[in-house]
Protein backbone atom coordinates (compact mmCIF):
# COMPACT_ATOMS: atom_id res chain seq x y z
CA UNK A 1 0.00 0.00 0.00
CA UNK A 2 3.17 2.36 1.14
CA UNK A 3 4.76 1.28 -2.52
CA UNK A 4 1.41 2.65 -4.09
CA UNK A 5 0.92 5.56 -2.53
CA UNK A 6 4.33 6.62 -3.49
CA UNK A 7 3.87 5.95 -6.68
CA UNK A 8 0.16 7.68 -7.10
CA UNK A 9 2.69 11.01 -5.35
CA UNK A 10 5.24 10.75 -8.19
CA UNK A 11 3.07 10.23 -10.65
CA UNK A 12 0.67 12.98 -9.83
CA UNK A 13 3.73 15.48 -9.56
CA UNK A 14 4.92 14.33 -12.99
CA UNK A 15 1.60 15.34 -15.03
CA UNK A 16 1.27 18.80 -12.35
CA UNK A 17 4.57 19.53 -14.19
CA UNK A 18 3.70 18.58 -17.72
CA UNK A 19 0.38 20.16 -17.41
CA UNK A 20 1.98 23.87 -16.56
CA UNK A 21 4.84 23.10 -18.81
CA UNK A 22 2.24 22.73 -21.60
CA UNK A 23 0.33 25.41 -20.74
CA UNK A 24 3.42 27.79 -20.22
CA UNK A 25 4.07 26.27 -23.57
CA UNK A 26 0.81 27.75 -25.19
CA UNK A 27 0.70 30.86 -23.30
CA UNK A 28 4.20 31.69 -24.80
CA UNK A 29 3.74 30.63 -28.52
CA UNK A 30 0.15 32.26 -28.29
CA UNK A 31 1.80 35.75 -27.17
CA UNK A 32 4.67 35.85 -30.00
CA UNK A 33 1.15 34.77 -32.58
CA UNK A 34 -0.42 37.59 -31.23
CA UNK A 35 2.38 40.25 -31.19
CA UNK A 36 3.42 39.67 -35.06
CA UNK A 37 -0.50 39.70 -35.73
CA UNK A 38 -0.48 43.53 -33.94
CA UNK A 39 2.97 43.94 -36.38
CA UNK A 40 0.99 43.96 -39.32
CA UNK A 41 -1.84 45.77 -38.18
CA UNK A 42 0.32 48.64 -36.70
CA UNK A 43 2.57 48.28 -40.40
CA UNK A 44 -0.59 48.58 -41.80
CA UNK A 45 -1.86 51.65 -39.65
CA UNK A 46 1.15 53.62 -40.73
CA UNK A 47 0.65 53.11 -44.27
CA UNK A 48 -2.87 54.37 -44.62
CA UNK A 49 -2.11 57.26 -41.40
CA UNK A 50 -3.26 60.32 -42.45
CA UNK A 51 -0.20 62.90 -41.68
CA UNK A 52 -1.35 65.66 -39.40
CA UNK A 53 -2.31 69.08 -40.69
CA UNK A 54 0.46 71.80 -41.27
CA UNK A 55 0.00 74.95 -39.02
CA UNK A 56 1.65 77.33 -40.75
CA UNK A 57 3.31 80.71 -38.66
CA UNK A 58 1.51 83.67 -37.89
CA UNK A 59 3.22 86.31 -40.01
CA UNK A 60 3.58 83.60 -42.81
CA UNK A 61 0.50 85.35 -44.40
CA UNK A 62 -1.43 82.23 -45.17
CA UNK A 63 -4.94 82.38 -43.63
CA UNK A 64 -5.81 80.87 -40.42
CA UNK A 65 -5.55 77.03 -40.32
CA UNK A 66 -8.64 74.76 -40.20
CA UNK A 67 -8.38 73.18 -36.11
CA UNK A 68 -6.70 69.68 -35.66
CA UNK A 69 -9.48 66.94 -35.22
CA UNK A 70 -9.62 65.57 -31.67
CA UNK A 71 -8.03 61.88 -31.97
CA UNK A 72 -10.81 59.21 -31.59
CA UNK A 73 -10.26 56.71 -28.44
CA UNK A 74 -8.61 53.99 -29.75
CA UNK A 75 -10.90 50.85 -29.58
CA UNK A 76 -9.93 47.90 -26.96
CA UNK A 77 -7.60 45.56 -28.00
CA UNK A 78 -6.03 47.42 -31.13
CA UNK A 79 -2.52 48.38 -31.37
CA UNK A 80 -2.06 52.00 -29.99
CA UNK A 81 2.60 52.26 -29.65
CA UNK A 82 5.21 50.24 -30.12
CA UNK A 83 7.98 49.94 -27.69
CA UNK A 84 11.53 49.41 -28.16
CA UNK A 85 13.85 48.66 -25.46
CA UNK A 86 17.38 48.99 -27.60
CA UNK A 87 19.67 47.46 -24.91
CA UNK A 88 17.68 44.37 -24.93
CA UNK A 89 17.65 44.27 -28.06
CA UNK A 90 13.05 44.19 -27.79
CA UNK A 91 10.38 45.56 -29.61
CA UNK A 92 6.55 44.81 -28.49
CA UNK A 93 3.30 45.93 -29.92
CA UNK A 94 1.43 48.29 -26.91
CA UNK A 95 -2.68 47.34 -27.54
CA UNK A 96 -5.01 49.39 -25.84
CA UNK A 97 -7.11 47.65 -22.78
CA UNK A 98 -5.51 45.49 -19.27
CA UNK A 99 -8.38 42.72 -19.22
CA UNK A 100 -6.95 39.23 -19.66
CA UNK A 101 -7.88 39.30 -23.58
CA UNK A 102 -5.90 42.55 -24.10
CA UNK A 103 -3.07 41.05 -22.08
CA UNK A 104 -2.72 38.09 -23.78
CA UNK A 105 -2.13 40.25 -27.66
CA UNK A 106 0.40 42.48 -25.50
CA UNK A 107 1.61 45.12 -23.04
CA UNK A 108 -1.82 46.70 -22.61
CA UNK A 109 -2.11 50.73 -22.44
CA UNK A 110 -3.69 51.42 -18.80
CA UNK A 111 -7.39 53.40 -19.77
CA UNK A 112 -7.59 56.75 -18.59
CA UNK A 113 -4.51 57.57 -18.13
CA UNK A 114 -2.31 59.56 -21.01
CA UNK A 115 -0.90 58.00 -24.48
CA UNK A 116 3.04 57.72 -25.08
CA UNK A 117 4.21 61.37 -25.46
CA UNK A 118 1.70 63.38 -23.56
CA UNK A 119 1.55 65.12 -20.34
CA UNK A 120 1.13 62.91 -17.48
CA UNK A 121 1.32 59.64 -16.43
CA UNK A 122 1.15 56.95 -18.80
CA UNK A 123 0.63 53.27 -17.65
CA UNK A 124 1.63 50.09 -19.30
CA UNK A 125 1.05 47.06 -17.92
CA UNK A 126 2.07 43.33 -19.04
CA UNK A 127 2.24 39.38 -17.86
CA UNK A 128 5.56 38.62 -16.15
CA UNK A 129 5.87 35.09 -18.08
CA UNK A 130 5.06 36.39 -21.52
CA UNK A 131 5.97 40.30 -22.83
CA UNK A 132 7.13 42.00 -20.01
CA UNK A 133 9.53 39.36 -18.73
CA UNK A 134 12.32 41.12 -20.28
CA UNK A 135 11.76 43.64 -17.29
CA UNK A 136 13.76 41.44 -15.35
CA UNK A 137 17.06 42.49 -16.96
CA UNK A 138 16.07 46.41 -17.07
CA UNK A 139 18.49 48.33 -15.52
CA UNK A 140 18.50 52.29 -14.44
CA UNK A 141 19.14 54.53 -17.26
CA UNK A 142 18.39 52.45 -19.85
CA UNK A 143 15.96 54.09 -22.83
CA UNK A 144 12.52 52.92 -23.61
CA UNK A 145 11.24 54.35 -27.01
CA UNK A 146 7.45 54.84 -27.78
CA UNK A 147 6.53 55.43 -31.16
CA UNK A 148 2.81 56.50 -32.10
CA UNK A 149 0.67 58.56 -34.64
CA UNK A 150 4.46 59.17 -36.81
CA UNK A 151 6.39 60.14 -33.80
CA UNK A 152 8.63 58.73 -31.09
CA UNK A 153 9.50 59.19 -27.91
CA UNK A 154 12.63 58.73 -25.61
CA UNK A 155 12.30 57.68 -22.30
CA UNK A 156 15.07 57.16 -19.82
CA UNK A 157 14.42 54.55 -16.73
CA UNK A 158 14.84 56.21 -13.31
CA UNK A 159 13.34 53.86 -10.91
CA UNK A 160 12.82 50.46 -10.34
CA UNK A 161 10.38 48.97 -7.69
CA UNK A 162 8.75 46.51 -6.08
CA UNK A 163 5.35 47.06 -4.36
CA UNK A 164 2.51 45.27 -2.84
CA UNK A 165 -0.22 45.00 -5.08
CA UNK A 166 -2.59 47.77 -2.90
CA UNK A 167 0.08 50.15 -3.52
CA UNK A 168 -1.41 52.55 -6.62
CA UNK A 169 1.54 55.38 -6.41
CA UNK A 170 2.67 54.20 -9.71
CA UNK A 171 -0.80 55.33 -11.62
CA UNK A 172 -1.57 58.31 -9.68
CA UNK A 173 -1.74 61.40 -12.28
CA UNK A 174 1.65 63.80 -13.11
CA UNK A 175 2.58 66.90 -13.37
CA UNK A 176 4.97 66.22 -16.12
CA UNK A 177 5.11 63.68 -18.64
CA UNK A 178 6.03 59.88 -17.19
CA UNK A 179 5.80 56.46 -17.98
CA UNK A 180 5.36 53.44 -15.54
CA UNK A 181 5.53 50.01 -16.84
CA UNK A 182 4.04 47.62 -14.59
CA UNK A 183 4.11 43.70 -14.17
CA UNK A 184 3.82 40.75 -11.62
CA UNK A 185 6.47 39.97 -9.11
CA UNK A 186 8.47 37.67 -8.41
CA UNK A 187 8.86 36.60 -12.39
CA UNK A 188 9.90 32.58 -11.22
CA UNK A 189 7.44 32.63 -9.13
CA UNK A 190 4.61 29.78 -9.83
CA UNK A 191 0.70 30.89 -9.57
CA UNK A 192 -0.22 34.44 -9.14
CA UNK A 193 2.82 36.21 -8.25
CA UNK A 194 2.46 38.30 -4.46
CA UNK A 195 3.69 41.32 -5.95
CA UNK A 196 4.05 44.41 -8.37
CA UNK A 197 7.71 45.46 -10.28
CA UNK A 198 7.27 48.73 -11.39
CA UNK A 199 9.97 50.25 -14.12
CA UNK A 200 9.62 54.26 -14.28
CA UNK A 201 11.05 56.62 -16.91
CA UNK A 202 10.95 60.25 -17.78
CA UNK A 203 10.02 61.46 -20.94
CA UNK A 204 14.06 62.95 -21.99
CA UNK A 205 12.64 64.78 -25.50
CA UNK A 206 10.21 67.33 -24.99
CA UNK A 207 9.27 67.77 -28.56
CA UNK A 208 8.20 65.19 -30.98
CA UNK A 209 11.02 63.77 -33.53
CA UNK A 210 9.73 61.86 -36.58
CA UNK A 211 9.41 58.09 -36.51
CA UNK A 212 11.72 56.11 -39.31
Amino acid sequence: MRGFLYSLCIWLLVASGTFLLVCGGMDYWESRSAQREIAQEWQDQQTVAEPAPQIPPADSGIGTARPRRPTPLPQSGSAVAKLSIPRLDTVLYVVEGTDDRDLKRGPGHLEGTVMPGEDGNCVIAGHRDTHFRVLKNIHDGDEIILERSGHRFRYKVDGLTVVSPDNTASLRPSSHPVLNLITCYPFHYVGSAPKRFIVHADLENSALEASR
